[in-house]
């Protein structure tokens, strides 16, 4: 019993050292960049995270649907990545917050998924909230 625990240890040592000094070294780097406190040039890699609070939630529904729509928030916060050289470029009104109601006629407490569309060379990160509640008036 004792030479199987020594050997688990002592066998192959320096192999098994290294190991773990490189998954503490990766472990350590991700979450630093998960905190965001990566150096700028790795920043500049990545690319620059910022957010665009106020984006009107926009409600796509059939051309033939003619009812009024509420969604609840009206503005969503949403997170993008994007080059630091864009930054001055991309404008709140180029990012596009959307729910689609298309094919829906009547529904009670109705949640959907919030849809971004973002310029190109800027990608989407999240969305706050996700998702948003949907009032739909009773059809006349």
């Amino acid at each position: 019993m004792i030479s199987l625990i020594r050997n688990l240890f002592i066998r192959d040592f320096w192999l098994k050292l290294f190991s773990l000094v490189l998954a503490i070294l990766i472990w350590k780097i991700v979450s630093l960049a998960i905190r965001h406190e990566v150096s700028p040039s790795v920043a500049n890699l990545l690319g620059i995270e910022t957010s665009f609070k106020d984006v009107p939630v926009t409600v796509m529904s059939t051309a033939g649907d003619v009812q009024s729509f509420k969604v609840n928030p009206t503005k969503v916060e949403v997170f993008v990545r994007m080059d630091p050289t864009r930054a001055s470029e991309v404008q709140a009104d180029d990012i596009r917050a959307i729910v689609d109601l298309t094919g829906i006629e009547s529904a009670n407490d109705l949640r959907r998924q919030i849809r971004v569309i973002t310029p190109p060379d800027v990608t989407f990160v999240r969305v706050v909230p996700d998702e948003v509640n949907v009032i739909v008036p009773p059809k006349k």
